[in-house]
Formats: structure tokens, C-alpha cells, sequence
């Protein structure tokens, strides 16, 4: 687990989870906390629970959303009960929910204002965050009582520049922000800068707390779970990485 030292609050918990301490096997080894992936059930189930107790709250309860690559925040006042909410960013005020984001690649980012007990996390691809998750997650915690100056923002282990090559289409797509964007050595090809992308919509939305936490998904493959290389090793899926917050 990797935590941000600004987030080690008495009020706060929280966690970057890698892949490592679980129950799964073979490409899922071992704590792939993704429902959505073919492992065992039972092992992704076990392996939630590892969260939870990682956390160190008795009665705690881990809340997530089907995730879908869009600009989606739900405020929750009570864990969900049937079907998860479709979207990419959850906000609570209320204590003991552990909110997770799923990763593989994406920027997993942790959002709190301790002072004023508001919590958020986001799952920001290069679609979510082009589209506003990170100002719509910001702007729901101001909504619930958080203030700009307070909030601290923590963006996960996501894929580095080097390893994310993107052909012209999508270079299309960033016309306002092609500064993110340097030439591969593959003809007509390009490597994204996600971390820098999504620094900086967080520092446009007014926020001066942010920390990128330097590991790759794609490089770091002991440690991390990566889509990217696992489609490059032909591998038929991948696990997923949990990121959490919660207020105790």
C-alpha cells in the first residue's frame, strides 16, 4: 500500500493498494479488487475485505461504481444497496464508507478536506478528465461543505508518458492541449503526459495541494496491474488495483 504523508490525517484513512497481499492467482496475483475481471469471485471477494482490515476500521464498509470513462460524480449519504451507480467519482461526508476507485492504468485520484470532514475519489482516464471528473468531483465537495484552499488532492500510480503512445486521432481530441503531448518514434505517433494532464486540470480548478505519486502501471509490473501490458503480452485480461479513502 502507498499513502500520501498530507493525507495522514486523524480523521482520515487511506491507501493506495498495489497489487501485492491477496489471494488471487496467476495474471490476477494477487490483489485484484475488480468484480469486473474473470478471476474467482470468492478471491476478488477476499480480497476486498484485505482492504478493509488494511484500513484498520471495525464495521467499515467499501463502496465503488461501475465505472465507465465519463465526467459522472454521485454523492453517497448511504453505501449502495443493489446495483452500483454508473460514473467515475464518488463524494461522502459520512464516516466508515471506504470509497474505491479501480484502476489499471487510469489516474486514480484521492480527494479530502479534513478541516471540514469532505472526501472524494475519482477515476480519471484521459476521457474523464478531458471531460471534467476532476472539476465536477470538486465541485460536489464544495457543494457538501468542502473549501478550495483545504482540499488535498493525491493523484494514484497510473501509466507513465514513456508507455503511453497514442496514434493522431487522439492527438486530435487534446487540440487545446497538445503541450502534453511529445513525438514517438513510431511514425504519426505520440506519448500522453496523463499525470501532467491531470495535475493540471486540478491546479486550473484552484487547487494547491496536489501530489503525483511517481509510480508506472506499465513499467512497474511486481507492484502494479497495467491493461496496457497485459494487451501488449496477449494476456486475455487483467486485474485491477484499488485506491480508497475514507473518514473514521
Amino acid at each position: 500500500m502507498i499513502r500520501n504523508p498530507l493525507l495522514q490525517h486523524s480523521n482520515i484513512r487511506h491507501g493506495f493498494f498495489t497489487r501485492k497481499g491477496g489471494c488471487s492467482s496467476g495474471i490476477y496475483t494477487s490483489l485484484n479488487c475488480g468484480p469486473g475481471s474473470d478471476d474467482n469471485p470468492e478471491n476478488v471477494k477476499k480480497n476486498r475485505h484485505t482492504i478493509l482490515a488494511e484500513l484498520g476500521s471495525q464495521g467499515a464498509t467499501l463502496c465503488g461504481l461501475h465505472q465507465i470513462h465519463s465526467n459522472i460524480v454521485h454523492y453517497m449519504d448511504t453505501p449502495w444497496v443493489d446495483e452500483l451507480p454508473k460514473g467515475d467519482a464518488v463524494v461522502t461526508r459520512q464516516k466508515n464508507i471506504a470509497l474505491g476507485i479501480l484502476t489499471a492504468d487510469c489516474a486514480p485520484v484521492l480527494f479530502a478536506d479534513p478541516e471540514n470532514g469532505v472526501i472524494g475519489a475519482a477515476h480519471a482516464g484521459w476521457k474523464g478528465a478531458l471531460t471534467g471528473i476532476l472539476e465536477n468531483t470538486i465541485q460536489i465537495m464544495c457543494q457538501k461543505g468542502a473549501k478550495i484552499p483545504n482540499i488535498i488532492a493525491t493523484i494514484g500510480p497510473c501509466i507513465a508518458q514513456k508507455n503511453y503512445e497514442v496514434g493522431p486521432e487522439f492527438l486530435e481530441k487534446f487540440s487545446e492541449h497538445q503541450h502534453f503531448f511529445i513525438k514517438s518514434t513510431k511514425k504519426n505517433h505520440y506519448l500522453f503526459d496523463l499525470k501532467g494532464f491531470v495535475t493540471y486540470r486540478l491546479e486550473e480548478s484552484g487547487l494547491d495541494k496536489i501530489t503525483a505519486l511517481p509510480q508506472d502501471t506499465y513499467s512497474d509490473e511486481d507492484i502494479l496491474f497495467s491493461y496496457r501490458r497485459a494487451t501488449h503480452q496477449g494476456e486475455k485480461d487483467y486485474g485491477r488495483q484499488i485506491s480508497t479513502i475514507m473518514i473514521v
